[in-house]
């Protein structure tokens, strides 16, 4: 297992690099104009491809391309929506701030943060706040403590993460209850709430919660015996709820089917002069389809238009599942066209809400004709869009759909390759496709993504089959090039899996 990011691990000590070019030899600009898109997606292509930090810096200076913040930002971005390579992104975030006169973006900061804790890189996460508060430690906010906690928390005890809360004592100008605050939000996340609010009672006397506090441990509630309590001890404080706190008092209410007392809150907040949101209503939209009312909850889009609050994305996507789940696909494809009429583009979790209806219906023909739809709609899959129809088509065993799917994703860098690559290889080897197979292995290790030992093994025995010993030993030493990336491949699919169990619950 990755390094702990531990209480033992918080010194700080000047840290040094020699693994930079002098700056005279590359020209890096902080301020210019926004940066292409044919500049992004050759950064990004060099991360993914280059695989030794030499390498790397070769192919930045070669590639003549001036490192705006804009394009790093962007970079950044596209790095971890795809899941790339995130010690060669490390690289690449080092060498730009190295550059004389440069200083990233907190945007920058925080994204490199969340890619390195994702695959469990809390040596690397440290290097990067020791070197950030020696160079401009105004960029070290309460949002990248969020960001650090999250991944401490995903994967460490509770004593870890608080121990990691306490060392970034050294690292932030201001340690107040916002640093508690993002403390409560990761225990609510990735930790139980029982944990959280231990924590919260420990830790209270040093720092006076606010309403901030109360409305992180009011949103991770799941009975409305725990979030009325809250609501009580918030008022004994003396701190007055917001829309924010009355909202996750109507969504707990609602996901526990109380709709009786949600629709009494919003009555109060009228009564409060606290107008209801957008947020309030869409919980309201979820409640009705989760007590089989999705008719009412409609008509919820129409009250909602009368009180001055028009429907976003979310509460259109709600009304939606709410007919999925009633299998009236029909109603579903209506409101979603209402929705594009009012000028709102439908989503990946627009088009999750179909494609999760049509693969419990083993529906591949429809699967695949929404999923055309997203392509002329610019629409990017999700990772949960990709699994769904992954894994419909090996079910259909349609090589050329699955092929489609892979091409797609190669070209415009959305979903996990490494959870796609398991369901494709899977099919590809048990029809005996073996040069697809091939050619998919090497172009996801272009991407710098390590396939599964499992799919390696299957491709290795067909190959062996089939003699082709050079052929097998390429692919045996780009495996070998990875070295051990088990956990990543952990990480990776927890995350599906969490964000799968999202889905189904909403």
């Amino acid at each position: 297992m990755a390094r702990i990011f531990s209480y033992k691990h918080l010194s700080i000590a000047p840290q040094t690099n020699n693994h930079f070019l002098p700056s005279s030899l590359y020209l890096l600009h902080s301020q210019s104009p926004l940066s292409t898109d044919k500049e992004v997606e050759t950064l990004y292509r060099i991360i993914t491809i280059t695989q030794t930090p030499e390498g790397l810096k070769h192919s930045l200076k070669s590639s003549q391309i001036s490192l705006s913040n804009d394009l790093i930002d962007r970079v950044l971005k596209r790095v971890r929506f795809s899941h790339s390579n995130p010690l060669q992104a490390y690289e690449f975030f080092k060498f730009a701030a190295k550059r004389k006169g440069f200083y990233h973006t907190g945007f920058s900061l925080d994204t490199m943060l969340y890619v390195l804790g994702r695959s469990r890189k809390f040596d690397k996460i440290w290097e990067v706040l020791v070197e950030m508060k020696r160079k401009d430690q105004s960029l070290i906010t309460p949002r990248t403590f969020q960001v650090v906690l999250g991944r401490v928390a995903k994967v460490c005890s509770v004593r870890q993460t608080v121990e990691a809360f306490w060392g970034f004592k050294k690292l932030l100008k201001e340690f107040g209850v916002d640093c508690f605050n993002a403390l409560l939000r990761a225990l609510c996340q990735e930790k139980s709430m029982s944990d959280a609010r231990n924590v919260y009672h420990s830790l209270k006397c040093k720092f006076r919660p606010n309403l901030q506090t109360f409305n992180i441990l009011l949103s991770g509630w799941k009975s409305s015996e725990d979030a009325e309590g809250f609501f009580d001890e918030m008022r004994d404080l003396g701190v007055d709820p917001d829309v924010v706190s009355y909202n996750c008092l109507v969504d707990v209410y609602c996901k526990g089917r109380e709709m009786e007392k949600a629709f009494k809150v919003v009555k109060e907040m009228r009564e409060k002069d606290i107008t209801p949101d957008v947020i309030t209503y869409t919980s309201l939209i979820g409640g009705l389809g989760l007590v089989g009312q999705p008719d009412k909850a409609r008509g919820v889009l129409k009250d909602m238009r009368e009180y001055g609050c028009y429907p976003d994305v979310a509460a259109y996507n709600a009304a939606i599942r709410n007919f999925c789940i009633a299998k009236r696909i029909g109603d579903a494809y209506s409101l979603m066209d209402e929705m594009i009429m009012n000028g709102l583009s439908p989503n990946a979790t627009t088009y999750n809400v179909f494609l999760r209806s049509f693969f419990w219906a083993n529906d591949l023909r429809s699967s695949w004709s929404l999923y055309q739809r997203m392509k002329e709609t610019w629409c990017l899959p999700s990772t949960q869009s990709c699994m769904f129809l992954i894994r419909l088509i090996r079910r259909h065993d349609k090589v050329e759909m699955a092929l489609e799917l892979w091409d797609d994703m190669m070209e415009r860098g959305f979903g996990s390759y490494i959870l796609v690559s398991d369901v494709l290889f899977d099919l590809l080897c048990d029809l005996g496709k073996l040069v697809e197979a091939e050619r998919c292995f090497l172009q996801m290790v272009d991407k710098g993504q390590k396939p599964s030992n499992v799919s390696f093994r299957r491709i290795k025995v067909l190959m062996e089959l089939a003699n082709k010993q050079e052929a097998l030993k390429v692919l045996s030493e780009k495996m070998a090039s990875f070295g051990s990336s088990t956990q990543l491949i952990q990480d990776d699919k927890a995350e599906y899996e969490q964000s799968s169990s999202d889905f189904a619950t909403c």
